[in-house]
C-alpha cells in the first residue's frame, strides 16, 4: 500500500474510507465488464489515460446526453493526434509507443469517478481464489493495461474529484482546460498539472478588464462546483484587493438546473439594475441557460458579460442566442490553431477513424443524418452517404483547447523521455528500471518539463504544476456582413494589453456604465451607503466649503472662499469705496460744491475784511468756524481715498477735528453773547475774556481737547489698516469680499465724533437761551436755527449708520452717510452764517457802511431796556434796532417813518457784538 501512496499520512481513517469505497466500486465495475463498453483502446508500450466530455449531462436519470461536437469530438481527436505524431517522431521516445485509454466524463463529475476506476485496474491485485468457472477451474482474467499518467479532465469539478482518486495510486495527470484556483493546492492535488494557466490569473484578467472599462458595480453568476466557485470566489478575494469594485449580488445555478433556475437568476440580477456587468464563471450548458433566460425576459442588451475561458470563443454556447450574447466580452487561453490538426480533423471519415468509437455519433450530428435505422437521431429521416466531408459538407472551426490537449499528450511525452533517458541510458525503449519506477518519479520529470508547444510558446509548469497566465481576449461583435463573431480585442500576459478602441457595444461605441453610483459631480462628496463602498449618495460642499477628498468636504479659511468648481480655496477678492461708485459721486459732488462755497466766502470776507458786516461777523472766530467748514467737507476725500497707514492718519485725526473746529467756534460766539447779555441785566460791567483774542484762546483750547484725544488713541492704537473679512461674507461665497479699511471700530468713531457731538449740543444750548436777545445785536438766532438743523442732521444719521451695521454693503451706506452729514452739517452752517452776509456784500453794498459807534455801555443798556420794551411788529422798521439807548444824546438822523410815529431808531449794524 505505501508504494500506490495509500501510506496513512494525515488522516489515516479517512483515507481507509474512501479506499474501501473505491474498492467497492471496482468490484462493481469488473463484475460488470473487464473493460468500459464507450471507451477508446490503443495499444502501445506506456498507455496513457484520457478524459473528455464527449457528451452532455444526461437528463430524466440517464447519465449522458447529446454528443459534444467541438469540447468532446474535437478534443478526444487532438490527444489521437498528438499520438500519432509522437509515435511517427523518431527523436521522441525513440522505440517507445504510446497508447492511450480514453473515457467519456459526459460532463458529470460523479459518472467521470466511475469511469476513471479504469485506470487504476492494473494496481489493484484481485483475490480470485475463490473463484471457479462451472467445470471447477480457476477463471482467466485479461490482465488490464498500466496508465501511467491522465489527460484531463476538462471540467475543474470533475479533475478535482478525479484527481482524488489518482493521487492515491500515484498517477500523475495533466489537464487541458481545468482552471479552478483550488487545483492549485500542491498539498491536496500534488499530482494534478494543467498546461492552462489557473483561474486566479484569470479573475485578475477579468478584474482588470473591469477596471479599464470604469465598471464598479458588477453581478457574478458561477455553476454550482469547483470551477465555478471558486473561480468566482477568486474574483471576490482579488476584487476586493484591488478595491473600487464592489459585488452587487453573487449567484449560484445548482446541479441539474432547470428553466426556473435560470430566470430566477436573471430576475435576481434585475433587482440591482445599476449593475449591468455580470461575470460568469459557468459551464456552457448554463451559460447558454441564462443567455435564453435572458431573451425570455426581454432584456436582451441590458446585461454586459463578462464570460470565462468556458466561454471562450466557441458558438455553441450562444447558437441562436447571438442577439443576446452581442457585446460579450470572453476569456480564453492564449492559443493558437493547429494547423496540422486542421488538415489531420478534415481528412477523418467513417472508414478512415474506426478507433473512435463515436465518431458514427458524431458525423450524424455534424451532417445533420443518420446512419442506421437503430440511430438515436429522430429529428431528420436524411441518411448519410459517408461521402460527406468535414469543412466541406458542414461547417469547421477547430475548438480552442485543442492546442492545450494537444500540449498535455506532449508533456507527458517530454516527461516519459526525459525520464527514460536518465534511468535506462543503455536501453532504446523501457528498461526494468523505468517499469517499476513510482508515479513521484514521473511528476518529477513533467514539473521539470520545457518545451515550445504546438502553438510555438513555451510550455512549463511551477512548482505547483501550473502554466503561467496568459490570455487572448475577445469580443462577441456584429461584423459589416451585420454576423456576429468573436473579434482579438487584446490580450493578458501579467498586465492587460486591451484595445478600447476596437470595443463594440449594443448601445453604441460608447462604454456601457455598470456603476451603483454615477460619480459625483466637481465640488461634491460622497456619502457612503452603509455596507457599499461603492453605492453613495453625492452631496455639495456648500457654504464656505470645498471638496478635500472625494468623501470629505473641509471649510476654507477666513480669507479664502471656494473656487467655482469647489475643488479648492482661493482669495476672497478686496474692496474698498470707489471713486467711480454711486456711493462716493453723491458725497464728493457735494463735498466740491462745498469746498467751493466755503472758498468764495472766505475769499469775500478776506476782501472785505475791514467792512462793518465782516467786523461785525467777529473777523477772527469767523476765519476759525469757515475752516472747520473747510475740513468737514475736505474729510469726505479722506474716507474715499484707498486706506494707507497715512490715509488712516489723516482719518483720525480731521474725522472729528473739522466739526470740533466748527462747532467750538459757534459755542465760543453763542457763549460770548450769552454771558454778555445775562450779564447786562445785572450790571453795566463788561464780562470777562469777551475780547478776540480771548475768543481764540477759548476756541483753541476747545480744539486742543480734541486734538489731545486723539494723540492718545495713536498712541494706544497707532493707525493701520485692516481687510474685514466678516462685513461682506455673504451665504453666497461668490459674493464675498474683502473690505479694505482703516482699523476704526465703529465706537472708536463715534468716541472721536463724540466730543463734537458735545459741543454741537452745547452750543445748541445756548443758542436756545439766546433765542429772545434783539435780532441784530448777534446772530444768535442764525446760529439757533443752524444748531436746530445740525442736530436734526445727527439725529438721523445715528439710526442710519448703526441700523446698517449688519448689512453686506454696510461700508458703502455708513461711509456715504457719515460723509453726507458732515457735509450737510457744513452746509447749514456756511449757508445761515455766511451766505446772507455774503449777499449784502456783494449786492447791497450801501448796507456795508458804519453808521455810528457806540460805547459798550449803551450797546448793553439797550440790549437790557429793549428787552424790557415791548413794540409791536408793524412800529419796527426793517434793519433797525428795536431801541437805542446811548450815553449821549440821540444824534442819529430819523427816517420818515421814525418822525410820524414820534420814536427813535437807530441801526446797529456796524458794531462788533
Amino acid at each position: 500500500m505505501a508504494r500506490y501512496g495509500l501510506g496513512l499520512k494525515q488522516n489515516p481513517r479517512f483515507l481507509w474510507i474512501v479506499f474501501c469505497l473505491m474498492r467497492t466500486l471496482l468490484d462493481f465495475a469488473l463484475s460488470q465488464e473487464v473493460y468500459a463498453p464507450h471507451s477508446i483502446r490503443i495499444e502501445g508500450h506506456l498507455t496513457l489515460g484520457g478524459l473528455f466530455p464527449v457528451h452532455t449531462r444526461g437528463t430524466d436519470g440517464m447519465p449522458c446526453g447529446d454528443i459534444k461536437k467541438e469540447n468532446g469530438i474535437h478534443r478526444l481527436e487532438a490527444m489521437l493526434y498528438a499520438l500519432d505524431q509522437i509515435n511517427l517522431d523518431d527523436q521522441l521516445l525513440p522505440n517507445i509507443t504510446l497508447g492511450a485509454r480514453v473515457l467519456d466524463t459526459c460532463s458529470r463529475d460523479t459518472y467521470a469517478l466511475e469511469q476513471s476506476l479504469t485506470f487504476v485496474q492494473a494496481l489493484i491485485q484481485k483475490d480470485t481464489s475463490d473463484v471457479r468457472c462451472t467445470n471447477g477451474e480457476p477463471p482467466l482474467f485479461v490482465k488490464p493495461e498500466k496508465v501511467v499518467g491522465v489527460i484531463g479532465a476538462s471540467a475543474s469539478s470533475v479533475s478535482i474529484m478525479v484527481a482524488n482518486i489518482l493521487r492515491l495510486f500515484q498517477i500523475p495527470q495533466i489537464s487541458y482546460a481545468s482552471t479552478a484556483p483550488e487545483l492549485s493546492d500542491d498539498r491536496r492535488y500534488d499530482f494534478f498539472s494543467r498546461v492552462v494557466p489557473p483561474d486566479s490569473f484569470q479573475a485578475q484578467a477579468m478584474v482588470d478588464i473591469i477596471r479599464a472599462l470604469d465598471w464598479t458595480y458588477v453581478s457574478t453568476v458561477a455553476s454550482e462546483g469547483s470551477y465555478g466557485e471558486k473561480g468566482v470566489e477568486a474574483f471576490q478575494q482579488i476584487s476586493k484587493e484591488a478595491g473600487g469594485i464592489c459585488i452587487a449580488q453573487s449567484l449560484k445555478i445548482p446541479h441539474n438546473p432547470k428553466l426556473e433556475d435560470y430566470d430566477e437568476a436573471i430576475q435576481q440580477l434585475l433587482e440591482t439594475p445599476h449593475s449591468r456587468g455580470v461575470i460568469i464563471f459557468a459551464s456552457e450548458e448554463d451559460v447558454r441557460g441564462l443567455l435564453n433566460a435572458t431573451k425570455r425576459a426581454n432584456q436582451v442588451g441590458h446585461f454586459l458579460w463578462i464570460g470565462s475561458d468556458s466561454w471562450g470563443a466557441k458558438s455553441s454556447p450562444i447558437h441562436q442566442l447571438e442577439d443576446v450574447a452581442v457585446g460579450a466580452v470572453t476569456i480564453l487561453p492564449k492559443r493558437s490553431s493547429i494547423k496540422g490538426f486542421d488538415e489531420y480533423f478534415t481528412s477523418l471519415t467513417l472508414e478512415n477513424n474506426r478507433r473512435n468509437v463515436w465518431f458514427a455519433e458524431f458525423w450524424e450530428e455534424n451532417f445533420d443524418c443518420r446512419l442506421l435505422s437503430s440511430s438515436k437521431r429522430e429529428d431528420t429521416s436524411r441518411k448519410c452517404t459517408g461521402q460527406e466531408r468535414i469543412g466541406i459538407d458542414s461547417k469547421y472551426e477547430q475548438e480552442g483547447k485543442v492546442q492545450f490537449v494537444i500540449d498535455a499528450v506532449y508533456a507527458m511525452a517530454h516527461a516519459l523521455h526525459n525520464m527514460q533517458r536518465d534511468l535506462c541510458p543503455e536501453h532504446s525503449g523501457i528498461c526494468p528500471v523505468m517499469e517499476a519506477a513510482e508515479g513521484k518519479t514521473l511528476l518529477k520529470y513533467i514539473r521539470n518539463a520545457s518545451f515550445n508547444g504546438s502553438a510555438g510558446t513555451s510550455v512549463m509548469f511551477n512548482k505547483n504544476g501550473d502554466a503561467p497566465g496568459r490570455y487572448d481576449l475577445f469580443q462577441f461583435q456584429m461584423t459589416n456582413s451585420s454576423v456576429p463573431e468573436y473579434r482579438p480585442i487584446g490580450q493578458w500576459v501579467e498586465t492587460l494589453q486591451l484595445r478600447l478602441e476596437e470595443l463594440q457595444w449594443p448601445e453604441g461605441e460608447q462604454v456601457p456604465i455598470s456603476m451603483c453610483s454615477l460619480p459625483c459631480k466637481t465640488g461634491e462628496r460622497k456619502k457612503r451607503v452603509k455596507g457599499m463602498p461603492c453605492c453613495w449618495h453625492c452631496e455639495l460642499c456648500d457654504g464656505y466649503q470645498y471638496q478635500y477628498d472625494e468623501t470629505s468636504c473641509r471649510l476654507c479659511s477666513y480669507d479664502m472662499r471656494p473656487n467655482p468648481n469647489r475643488t479648492e480655496c482661493q482669495p476672497i477678492p478686496i474692496v474698498k469705496l470707489e471713486w467711480h461708485s454711486p456711493w462716493a459721486v453723491i458725497p464728493v459732488f457735494l463735498a466740491m460744491l462745498g469746498i467751493i462755497a466755503t472758498i468764495f466766502v472766505m475769499a469775500t470776507f478776506i476782501h472785505y475784511n475791514n467792512t462793518p458786516i465782516v467786523r461785525a461777523s467777529g473777523r477772527e472766530l469767523s476765519y476759525v468756524l469757515l475752516t472747520g467748514i473747510f475740513l468737514c467737507y475736505i474729510i469726505t476725500f479722506l474716507m474715499i481715498a484707498k486706506p494707507d497707514v497715512g490715509v488712516c492718519s489723516f482719518r483720525r485725526i480731521f474725522l472729528g477735528l473739522g466739526m470740533c473746529i466748527s462747532y467750538a467756534a459757534l459755542l465760543t460766539k453763542t457763549n460770548r453773547i450769552y454771558r454778555i447779555f445775562e450779564q447786562g441785566k445785572q450790571t453795566v460791567t463788561a464780562p470777562r475774556f469777551i475780547s478776540p483774542t480771548s475768543q481764540i484762546a477759548i476756541t483753541s483750547s476747545l480744539i486742543c481737547l480734541q486734538l489731545l484725544g486723539v494723540l492718545i488713541w495713536f498712541a494706544v492704537d497707532p493707525p493701520n489698516t485692516i481687510i474685514d473679512y466678516d462685513e461682506q461674507k455673504t451665504m453666497n461665497p461668490n459674493l464675498a469680499r474683502g473690505v479694505l479699511k482703516c482699523d476704526i471700530t465703529d465706537l472708536q468713531m463715534i468716541c472721536s465724533l463724540g466730543y463734537s457731538i458735545l459741543l454741537m449740543v452745547t452750543c445748541t444750548i445756548y443758542a436756545i437761551k439766546t433765542r429772545d436777545v434783539p435780532e441784530d445785536f448777534n446772530e444768535a438766532k442764525p446760529i439757533g436755527f443752524t444748531m436746530y438743523t445740525t442736530c436734526i442732521v445727527w439725529l438721523a444719521f445715528i439710526p442710519i449708520f448703526f441700523g446698517t451695521a449688519q448689512s453686506a454693503e454696510k461700508l458703502y451706506i455708513q461711509t456715504t452717510t457719515l460723509t453726507i452729514s458732515m457735509n450737510l452739517s457744513a452746509s447749514v452752517a456756511l449757508g445761515m452764517l455766511y451766505m446772507p452776509k455774503v449777499y449784502v456784500i456783494i449786492f447791497h453794498p450801501e448796507l456795508n457802511v458804519q453808521k455810528r459807534k457806540r460805547s459798550f455801555k449803551a450797546m448793553v443798556t439797550a440790549a437790557t431796556m429793549s428787552s424790557r420794551i415791548s413794540v409791536k411788529p408793524s412800529e419796527r422798521p426793517n434793519g433797525e434796532a428795536k431801541t437805542e439807548l446811548c450815553e449821549n444824546p440821540p444824534t442819529a438822523t430819523t427816517d420818515p417813518m421814525s418822525q410820524a410815529t414820534k420814536k427813535t431808531y437807530v441801526s446797529y449794524n456796524n458794531l462788533r457784538i
